[in-house]
């Protein structure tokens, strides 16, 4: 019997969870890869144990993940745990991590760890410090992934622009060495860190492709401060700028933080604000939770109430915002990845209902909106 994997979290997540099933011996296992970047993202993992346990009794589950490296007294103690392992145990230091579970779209990690301290955050004690993987093994990977089906690669990992020697070159050359890799997505980039050279390929390489989802988690500059951020309000602004000025047709995207500790009115305002500013089409809204042992579970929190109607109004303007976008391509002709059950996506990460045989890549004219997809017919 092949091993399940259920994956919460990040795409680092998913390409770890692919990797440690296809090396693990068959038995009678379900690995659970749990996430801890909120409360309720282990709240959701301790859910998905329980659930796996009902409907698998017999199965032994093997918990791992950054809520398993963080918390492992406490996942060791439930009852449906047979084993939990720490992020640094769960795989080799030198093995690259992708997979697509079966979808035409992989995730291959480039680095994993991070250096920095932002202070809400529990995910760089949870990873360690920034390791990069060596160029050889992630170009290995990536022609795996490509000989295994995938139409679309996406470098992950917890700090990509953080890649020794810079994330542009890494880009460039893959995109020299593998010219059989015909899509090209990143994950979630740290703007400030954006490099020349990635600058030059988001202006000039179509194999690039054009959604850009940044970290930006606050739209106030007191508040990145003490979130130890490294980056302006301005500074943000200006690399969305400079990203739409070189590539007019590019999307945002962006993980935004509601009702940090100490956040006034006027500071969730600048957040808010920040959705027109970085022409946001696709917000990640997250409430606040403090996280143990971070510096700001000691500063002074805010009401409940106050940080989920501060989310609440930040996910009702991006969702405003994604509403028009969507329905401002209606008329347009729009290149898509056909992808599993009748969905697809377009270059710009618009999800596409269309149900098409899967890896084709179609031209479609959008018709309608529907449900948050486009819809249409091929041009």
């Amino acid at each position: 019997m092949p091993v399940e994997s259920i994956t919460l979290g990040c795409r680092l997540n998913f390409a770890e969870s692919e990797t440690l099933a296809r090396q693990a011996p068959p038995g009678d296992w379900i690995i659970v890869n749990s996430c801890a970047v909120t409360s309720e993202a282990v709240r959701q993992t301790r859910q998905a144990i329980r659930r796996a346990h009902r409907r698998r009794p017999e199965a032994k589950i093997l918990v791992t993940g950054c809520a398993a490296e963080l918390e492992p007294a406490s996942f060791a103690a439930m009852p449906e745990v047979t084993q939990v392992v720490g992020n640094a145990a769960k795989l080799a230091p030198n093995v690259v991590p992708a997979g697509n579970q079966g979808h035409v779209r992989s995730f291959v990690a480039v680095q994993t760890g991070c250096d920095h301290s932002c202070t809400f955050c529990s995910i760089a004690p949870a990873r360690g410090p920034s390791r990069s993987f060596a160029y050889a093994d992630i170009r290995v990977a990536v022609e795996r992934e490509l000989a295994r089906g995938a139409k679309e690669i996406v470098l992950t990992g917890v700090d990509i622009t953080s890649f020794t020697g810079g994330l542009g070159p890494l880009v460039e050359r893959l995109l020299r060495d593998i010219p059989q890799m015909q899509r090209l997505r990143l994950s979630s980039l740290d703007s400030i860190e954006i490099d020349e050279t990635l600058f030059a390929l988001i202006a000039g390489e179509p194999r690039l492709l054009p959604h850009f989802h940044l970290s930006l988690q606050s739209g106030d500059d007191l508040i990145l401060k003490r979130m130890k951020r490294r980056h302006s309000r301005a500074e943000a602004v200006s690399t969305v700028e400079r990203i739409k000025a070189v590539r007019p047709g590019a999307t945002i995207g962006a993980d935004l933080i509601a009702g940090f500790p100490t956040e006034s009115e006027e500071a969730a305002l600048n957040t808010l604000r920040l959705l027109d500013d970085c022409d946001v089409v696709a917000g990640h809204i997250f409430p606040f939770s403090p996280r143990p042992g971070t510096p700001a579970a000691r500063m002074p929190q805010l009401e409940r109430e106050t940080i989920k109607a501060r989310a609440a109004r930040l996910r009702a303007r991006a969702g405003e915002r994604r509403a028009a976008w969507l329905a401002g391509q209606v008329g347009s002709v729009q290149r898509v990845l056909v992808e599993n059950g009748g969905k697809a996506h377009t270059d710009g990460f618009a999800p596409v209902r269309f149900d098409g045989r899967n890896g084709d890549i179609v031209d479609m004219r959008i018709t309608a909106v529907t449900d948050d997809h486009l819809a249409g017919v091929p041009a």
